[in-house]
Order: C-alpha cells, then sequence, then structure tokens
C-alpha cells in the first residue's frame, strides 16, 4: 500500500478494530451510565473511532470536537497549537477526551491544562492505541484500546501528511 510517497503494509484488520472498540465502548458503558458525560474528541484524527465509539455507547451521551496539532509528516513537532476550541460550559461535567493515539502525552498534557481550567467534575482519556515506548508524561489514561510499537500508522482516521485517512484497516510503515 503506497500513501503519498511512503510505502506502508497491513497492521490490523477492519474487524481487530472494531473489536477494540467494542470492548472499549463496554467498559464505557458500565463505567460512566450515570455520569451524563461529554464525549470530546480530538480532530483530525480521532474522527472515525469517535463516530463508532459514540455509536456504541448505550446511554444519552453528547459529544463535541477539538482539534489540536503537533506533526508535521511522520514526527511530532513537539509544539501544539489549539486549533479550534469548545463552546460548551464544562463546569460540573464528567469528560471523555476520544483520541485516536496518545504517544509522547504532549498534546493531551496542554489539552488536560486547558480543561481542568473549565472547571470539569471528571476528565477521562479514552484512547484507541498507545505508545508506551515514546509516552514521556506522568498522567493516567482511563481507557487504552491496544498498547503498540512505535511504528508509524495510517488509515482508520490516522494520516501521513493529511493522506489515508479513509483507509478502512490500520497498516504501518514499510520502512523495508
Amino acid at each position: 500500500m503506497k500513501v503519498r510517497d511512503k510505502n506502508f503494509k497491513p497492521y490490523m484488520s477492519g474487524k481487530e478494530i472494531a473489536d477494540i472498540v467494542a470492548s472499549l465502548a463496554k467498559q464505557l458503558n458500565h463505567d460512566l451510565r450515570d455520569k451524563d458525560p461529554l464525549f470530546l474528541g480530538v480532530l483530525n484524527g480521532s474522527f472515525i473511532f469517535a463516530s463508532d465509539l459514540l455509536r456504541a455507547i448505550d446511554f444519552d451521551a453528547q459529544i463535541s470536537f477539538i482539534k489540536m496539532s503537533s506533526y508535521s509528516g511522520t514526527s511530532t513537532t513537539g509544539t501544539v497549537k489549539q486549533l479550534i476550541g469548545i463552546n460548551e460550559d464544562l463546569t460540573g461535567r464528567t469528560l471523555v477526551i476520544v483520541e485516536d493515539i496518545v504517544e509522547t502525552g504532549i498534546s493531551m498534557e496542554k489539552l488536560l491544562a486547558m480543561l481542568r481550567e473549565k472547571n470539569p467534575a471528571d476528565i477521562k482519556i479514552c484512547t484507541l492505541f498507545f505508545k508506551p515506548g515514546k509516552f514521556q508524561k506522568d498522567f493516567k489514561i482511563d481507557y487504552i484500546g491496544k498498547s503498540i510499537g512505535d511504528d508509524y500508522i495510517v488509515g482508520y482516521g490516522f494520516d501521513y501528511n493529511g493522506y489515508g485517512r479513509n483507509l478502512d484497516q490500520i497498516y504501518v510503515i514499510d520502512n523495508q
């Protein structure tokens, strides 16, 4: 599989992804049913995951989105920019950050600080993937779909320079 100038090979099927999403939804359905949570999808990467996850939530729930950026090509820049903000009143709410992947934790740490200023009752983090080998911060990730290695992935919302998000499975960069 070629996306722009990079080669990728199959990593995870659509079925495997769906099973992970179903497992996360089951946990959230159990833990947050009576909390009236606001799911907060982090764009652009989480839009497919957030959509699938929210459809698997079996209680009334709201969703909103925020856009943060720290990437250029296949590596993080280390600088986080908030691009689209939050319009809802978060005071006293249980928030569930829905993220496609947590790697270094730099973006998430900034987002957590920003959200805490809005006085929510609680903040939970739900990520499809976690890269423990790259994680540099000290905060709890409440719901992890799957821990993965440090290779670059594309598909199911993950992109390479804006391309490949539409792929229905996940591919890993082929450095051979």
